[in-house]
């Protein structure tokens, strides 16, 4: 079927939620991501068991933090067997760098997020002020 274009946000406070929405789904029609509150609440066992289903995963936790903690986040995420994991692009020239240095090339997408899709240009402005 080639690559199946369609992602499904798999945005649930728990893995019961998560796995019955998969259960609905065709590997083969579309992939899912994992987010922050999902993997937050049941880890890396909800991404191996979606897996098991035959679910390629975008992991999407922005990783930003200083260069080894980030590598080092990205590495687990690759062994996880991710299909695309990403940063968030704030992060300065040596953590990005940091981050990719770890991923095999081929396997797993690493990805950069500049901003949230939220960040409204009234908000960068107020950043800038105390």
């Amino acid at each position: 079927m080639g690559d199946p274009r369609i992602i499904v946000a798999l945005d649930f406070p728990s893995a019961e939620q998560a796995l019955a929405l998969t259960a609905k789904l065709h590997p083969a029609l579309c992939r899912v991501k994992v987010g922050k509150e999902l993997f937050t609440a049941a880890g890396p066992q909800v991404v191996e068991k979606i897996m098991g289903k035959g679910f390629e995963i975008f992991l999407d936790l922005k990783f930003h933090d200083i260069r080894s903690t980030v590598a080092n986040a990205c590495k687990a995420a690759a062994g996880l067997g991710v299909w695309m994991m990403n940063v968030h692009a704030l992060g300065e020239r040596r953590m990005l760098s940091a981050a990719r240095e770890p991923v095999p090339v081929g396997p797993t997408k690493l990805i950069a997020v500049p901003l949230p899709p939220t960040l409204e240009h009234g908000n960068l402005t107020c950043l800038g002020r105390n």
